[in-house]
């Protein structure tokens, strides 16, 4: 049984009357046993719920729904399965020390990769699981293969699990589809191993959806830890001329193009990124995987249509990774419409080491390097800099506090070029109703 902690006024659930404290015993005949089966429910269309009243009474209830729409009812999140792995390149092993402790937590948990895309090993799963996901059809999962001998997979991942290929052969002739990702370690899964690797998913047919070669993030705190290094220009753009061989192979056969390289492979191989459509459904894209061309199309769009914005001078911050694509289209925006934008490149000294992105900016990094710059009237922060949901940086620095000490008011935007325009409109639309 799993207990509501709350009723959504005006929700289906309240229609129904739940009520705060009453237990859900069973969803289409199925004992409720956490989150997860509230949110299969939640996508369900043909409902019967056993409810327990706080006062002992048994309901049952069977109603026709929207699919997607959603009961209303908040209810216990459950405590994540942990990690067991000690993998070579684990970004955990390689946190700075002093952050809150949740961040330290290694998770690799089936159900939070159904209900979040989070990428898992799957090297904890038991036969209740599989049994659970496959008759409850928990589909896609993100799955970290990393590599298919079995063997290697061993030594990246620093402990024996269960074979990989039979793991997900057995899932996909279940119908379940998956995303997956090698993380790209030179020297270890790349080049034959990695060739490999893209052979053997491939096989398995089209429930693997897409696989994402992601090459390894390394930070300035791998102390006692084994020694690994970023890909060579050369080695990136072998990988690259891999993955592209591998793809027109794939699109020979009538298919997907089914792997995609990470942005950053790119970057480090100075090559230029394929055209948009190549990334097919952008399936990977969470991964960093044509986030670049995308913010390049997004940008052109935005070009073309806007037509006014408030003058300025305002600031946007941004990762190292993005800097380039970021001030080429502040720079277009200005020409367009007049408005000045400062692009303020944020260097991660909190991490250190190669780690380039806008999502692992801290807020005492922007605070210590933007003190006595010039920002204007007021400072953009991308919310891919932020907590999901609240206005927190990593380092648990308040977004309210970083204004205060900058002393400039800050607005959040969605990390792409519609959402600076958006952002910045209402700017505009703020100072005019005043």
């Amino acid at each position: 049984m799993l207990e509501i902690l709350s009723v959504d006024p005006g929700s289906i659930a309240a229609e129904l009357g739940m009520e705060r404290g009453d237990r859900l015993v069973s969803i289409a005949g199925r004992p409720v046993v956490d989150l997860l089966d509230v949110a299969l429910a939640d996508q369900a269309e043909d409902l019967r719920i056993e409810l327990l009243k706080r006062d002992g009474e048994t309901w049952l209830l069977e109603f026709d729904k929207d699919a997607e729409e959603p009961l209303g009812i908040d209810v216990p999140h459950p405590d994540p399965e942990e990690c067991g792995n000690q993998c070579l390149f684990c970004f955990v092993h390689q946190l700075p020390r002093g952050m809150r402790k949740s961040l330290y937590v290694k998770d690799d948990d089936y159900r939070f990769s159904f209900l979040y895309g989070a990428y898992v090993t799957l090297t904890n799963i038991g036969e209740e699981d599989i049994r659970r996901i496959l008759e409850q059809h928990l589909s896609p999962l993100y799955v970290s293969v990393h590599a298919t001998d079995e063997a290697l997979r061993q030594r990246l991942l620093g402990r024996q699990g269960p074979a990989v290929l039979p793991l997900l052969r057995q899932l996909v002739e279940g119908g379940i589809q998956l995303h997956t990702q090698v993380v790209l370690c030179p020297g270890f899964n790349d080049g034959p191993a990695l060739l490999q690797t893209l052979t053997d998913l491939h096989a398995l047919g089209p429930n693997i959806l897409s696989l994402a070669v992601v090459p390894v993030g390394l930070t300035g705190h791998r102390r006692n830890l084994p020694t690994l290094r970023l890909p060579t220009i050369e080695e990136a753009r072998q990988t690259l001329a891999m993955i592209h061989d591998f793809q027109r192979e794939c699109l020979r056969q009538g298919g997907s193009r089914f792997v995609f390289a990470a942005d950053e492979l790119y970057l480090r191989a100075g090559l230029p990124f394929p055209p948009i459509d190549d990334y097919e459904e952008l399936g990977q894209l969470e991964n960093g995987v044509g986030m670049i061309p995308l913010f390049r199309e997004e940008a052109e769009q935005v070009l073309a249509e806007v037509d006014k914005l408030p003058p300025g001078p305002f600031s946007v911050l941004t990762g190292e990774s993005a800097a380039a694509e970021v001030v080429r289209f502040a720079s277009a925006l200005e020409a367009a419409v007049g408005t000045t934008i400062f692009v303020h490149v944020i260097r991660n000294e909190f991490f250190g080491g190669g780690v380039t992105v806008a999502g692992l900016v801290t807020g005492r990094d922007i605070l210590h390097q933007l003190r006595g710059v010039t920002v204007g009237k007021r400072l953009l922060v991308p919310e891919v800099m932020l907590r999901d949901g609240e206005e927190v940086f990593l380092d648990d620095l308040r977004l309210e506090d970083l204004s205060r000490e900058l002393k400039v008011p800050m607005t959040t935007f969605d990390s792409s070029p519609w959402g600076l325009v958006e952002a910045l409109d209402h700017i505009s639309r703020d100072n005019f109703q005043r």
